[in-house]
């Protein structure tokens, strides 16, 4: 006996994955409706961006109200240097090896905020801890330049 498919078989084989295919997309597509009619049956409203505004006090694009973003957590690091190795050299690192970064001692670190640079800085020691101290910041509008 043969372990080759007929054309036949194959055939058969393609139309019973068309149909599981398709049942699967209509029962994908039933879902979506099933959620988009509950989310329109709730009391939600759709709201616009002046309706989220207090009452009375208009857009200001040149100074805008900065405090409902004042409690967001950001994450900032510091950045002794960097430098690029192959996977090889990465996979033969171990305790004692000595990793060469592309940054001269004594040159001030990268202080960054969620990846961004801000600021360089150098290292001190607070109450036995390690901080850093900035010694030049990046202004707002570079800052904003850089995203762009």
């Amino acid at each position: 006996m043969s372990d080759e498919n007929t054309p036949k078989d194959d055939e058969a084989l393609a139309d019973e994955w068309a149909s599981a295919l398709s049942e699967q997309t209509d029962e994908a597509a039933d879902d979506w409706a099933a959620a988009m009619a509950e989310q329109e049956n709730e009391d939600a409203q759709p709201v616009s961006l002046d309706q989220l505004q207090d009452e009375g006090s208009p857009v200001d694009l040149e100074r805008p109200n900065l405090d409902v973003i004042l409690d967001i957590p950001v994450t900032i690091s510091m950045e002794v240097g960097n430098t690029e190795i192959s996977i090889r050299n990465l996979l033969q690192l171990n305790q004692g090896s000595v990793v060469e970064l592309d940054r001269m001692a004594g040159e001030p670190l990268d202080v960054l905020v969620n990846g961004t640079l801000i600021a360089h800085g150098e290292v001190v020691v607070v109450n036995e801890r390690f901080g850093i101290r900035l010694t030049d910041v990046i202004s707002p509008t570079e800052r904003i330049k850089k995203l762009r």
